[in-house]
């Protein structure tokens, strides 16, 4: 008999061992976290520092479990609100596509229950923050992203004092890039394809409505040369001007600085479009 077809007729036996070993391991080794017996003094504050310490090491599904033993348990506890916190920062901390959208419910169901929290700052910082990690590229739908910056807003909106305005303030200028970014997209597409009518819409939209887009010099140097294939020099001088004076450092500023050499002396001062 060959070494094969030993293995082969062995081969429902490993397997059965295999499962043995497997559920050996699960009953002895992955009992689940330890809970507090029915009525123990204190039961409350264990769970809810059970669960702290197991967030703390990045065990989601633990954290998860002592807060909502200690959600479900102890409806009164003066740990149920940073509780339900912890139940959103767990799934969060999972990082993935079905896990943001479980914490965002999180967030959002602790703004409706405790609106008055001491931390409802910080549920609405983590709400947009949910919905940021549902955010698609600048080349597909901008729903999660639109999503994100209502959230956002609604913080500065209400918690205006907050030690957690500074990194709101940051997401917000990300998620309005990325909405200026799909829009600078479209006109340069527009622009390359000669459609120089819609390239003009969609790049001085993104000039007129985010004047402080991260990547504006771009736009500035587009929509300067879509002004002169459309024959509105002067309008074309102004946006290679702004690209000069903003910009010390650029792709497109030695661009800008010879197309300014080369139409500037023969056009008026142009009216520069409202910011």
């Amino acid at each position: 008999m060959t070494v094969f077809s030993k293995l082969v007729r062995r081969l429902p036996v490993l397997i059965v061992a295999a499962a043995l070993a497997a559920g050996s391991s699960a009953c002895g080794g992955s009992k689940g976290p330890k809970m507090p017996a029915p009525g123990e003094r204190d039961a409350d504050k264990f769970l809810y520092d059970r669960g702290t310490e197991a967030l703390g090491k990045k065990h989601w599904l633990e954290a998860r479990e002592y807060f909502r033993r200690l959600i479900d348990t102890y409806p009164s506890s003066q740990f149920r609100a940073d509780s339900k916190l912890g139940v959103g920062d767990a799934y969060l901390g999972e990082n993935r596509a079905d896990s943001t959208i479980l914490a965002a419910n999180e967030f959002r169901e602790f703004l409706r229950f405790f609106p008055l929290d001491k931390r409802a700052d910080y549920a609405q910082y983590k709400l947009a923050i949910a919905n940021s990690k549902q955010m698609l590229g600048p080349e597909r739908d901008q729903t999660a992203t639109l999503d994100t910056l209502r959230e956002v807003e609604a913080f500065i909106k209400s918690y205006p004092s907050s030690p957690l305005l500074p990194e709101v303030q940051a997401l917000r200028r990300q998620t309005r890039d990325r909405l200026s970014d799909a829009e600078y997209r479209v006109g340069v597409f527009y622009y390359r394809n000669r459609v120089y009518s819609g390239a003009l819409q969609r790049l001085t939209s993104v000039i007129e409505n985010d004047p402080e887009y991260t990547r504006r010099d771009a736009a500035y140097y587009y929509l300067g040369e879509t002004m002169i294939k459309v024959n509105l020099r002067p309008q074309a001088v102004g946006m290679f001007e702004r690209l000069v004076k903003e910009f010390q450092t650029s792709e497109y500023l030695k661009k800008a600085q010879k197309r300014l050499a080369e139409i500037k002396p023969s056009v008026k001062p142009p009216a520069e479009i409202k910011r």
